[in-house]
């Protein structure tokens, strides 16, 4: 796989959209003595996620029969904002509650950098290696502290109804799924163009899921999209790059976009009711399809995304220092993020593991998906990884200021109760008013 480097991160205090406490207080997330595994009381170790990691009570079982005093249990949020919300919450207030294993998502890992202190420094000379320098140094703090270790990656890539391409008289192979959309030289554009030929054809079902998650790829391809490399804010009402990507995606959206809000009921239950053929797919989101599209024949991937490549998440796990097990709880962390454990998750979830070993194993390598027609899912997101050709600098406002665009997107393409011009006007006062 391609090697990239990424810019250091510029983390200025004071900026958070929220207020951390930056030590920690004693918690309430395990149960038993502090580091009690390490004799012989039992031990109950907490997990929270969110969306699917692959973490199956089969795979957190298989660390008890190598710790027979520790017990895993899991929590798992329907979505990351739902997690962020419980994770920042809880540190606001000391950090009581907090599961022993918190998960975070990269888009808001700058906010909880800024506080790093109130989580567990996981340097350790036994991970040394494990990642490439971009994504471990995404969770270093200014001091040198390692908050989180790296779970998955999101390669993206076009997942398909390849039954409702065979009913609009499109191709239906993935290789020609891929050629149609442009293959190596794939565009923005050219995807809304074959939306626009598929849509001709079947008037009833819409071509993508949502515009703010279509919009969300474009962004991907942005090295800085709101704050300059030091981490200064860029002015939004100046902000042509984005600007462009609104106008394309809300002009795209509104004879192609299904207007759903992804995590929603009505985009789950549009798995079900052919609610739209394609949807922007990084690796981690073929869980989340299969989860919702039981029963549903036709969904494939193709090797192909327009812009050529970018990556759309990306996880890490942290141990908060509140908790009453932090020792037990970096040992399980570790594991769970070691090769072997996210090869496996990557089986069971489609989570495409960030550690570097993980990549050339065979089982990775020769995997394949059932339930989207036995995709090589393991061959296709490797290629989609190594298309990746911008390492995008995120900033302590990413977070806050992205939402103010995605907000209008909503505004616009699900609500409709706003065009384009109008939403855009509202996303421009929503980020004057966040005072950067």
């Amino acid at each position: 796989m391609r090697k990239t480097t990424r810019k250091a991160w510029a983390l200025a205090a004071g900026v958070m959209s929220i207020s951390l406490l930056a030590t920690a207080c004693s918690g309430e997330s395990s149960e038993g003595d502090d580091d009690a595994a390490s004799g012989d009381s039992k031990v109950t170790l907490t997990v929270a996620t969110f969306n699917n990691f692959g973490y199956t009570d089969e795979l957190l079982a298989e660390y008890t029969e190598a710790n027979p005093n520790v017990t895993v249990k899991q929590t798992r949020a329907a979505e990351s904002a739902d997690a962020r919300t419980n994770l920042t919450t809880k540190l606001a207030a000391g950090g009581a509650g907090l599961a022993d294993v918190e998960a975070i998502e990269v888009d808001w890992l700058p906010e909880l950098l800024t506080s790093a202190d109130a989580f567990e420094d996981l340097t350790d000379p036994s991970v040394e290696g494990r990642w490439e320098a971009w994504k471990q140094e995404a969770a270093t703090s200014e001091d040198g502290r390692l908050i989180g270790y790296g779970t998955d990656i999101g390669p993206e890539g076009i997942c398909y109804r390849a039954d409702l391409f065979e009913a609009a008289g499109l191709p239906t192979d993935r290789a020609e799924v891929a050629e149609l959309l442009g293959g190596e030289g794939a565009t923005w554009d050219k995807y809304f163009e074959v939306g626009r030929t598929f849509t001709a054809a079947s008037p009833e079902v819409a071509w993508f899921d949502s515009a703010s998650a279509t919009f969300q790829g474009m962004v991907n391809q942005i090295e800085n999209p709101y704050e300059e490399s030091d981490g200064t804010p860029m002015p939004l009402g100046d902000n042509s790059d984005i600007k462009a990507l609104f106008d394309q995606v809300t002009a795209a959206s509104a004879d192609l976009s299904a207007g759903l809000t992804q995590w929603s009921p009505d985009w789950d239950a549009a798995f079900q009711s052919n609610g739209f053929a394609t949807m922007l797919c990084p690796a981690w989101m073929t869980g989340p399809i299969e989860e919702r599209a039981g029963g549903v024949t036709g969904w494939d991937v193709a090797d192909v995304f327009p812009g050529g490549g970018g990556n759309w998440g990306g996880s890490y796990l942290t141990v908060p220092a509140s908790g009453k097990n932090v020792e037990e709880a970096k040992k399980l962390a570790a594991w769970l993020t070691s090769p072997e454990t996210q090869v496996k998750a990557f089986a069971n979830a489609g989570t495409f593991p960030s550690q570097v070993e993980a990549w050339e194993a065979e089982d990775l390598k020769s995997a394949t998906n059932e339930f989207f027609n036995d995709a090589p899912v393991g061959e296709i997101f490797a290629n989609r990884a190594a298309a990746i050709s911008v390492t995008q600098f995120k900033g302590p406002n990413y977070f806050q200021i992205h939402q103010t665009v995605t907000d209008a997107l909503a505004r616009v393409d699900v609500d409709k109760s706003e065009d384009a011009a109008t939403g855009w006007q509202g996303a421009v006062s929503a980020f004057d008013s966040l005072g950067l």
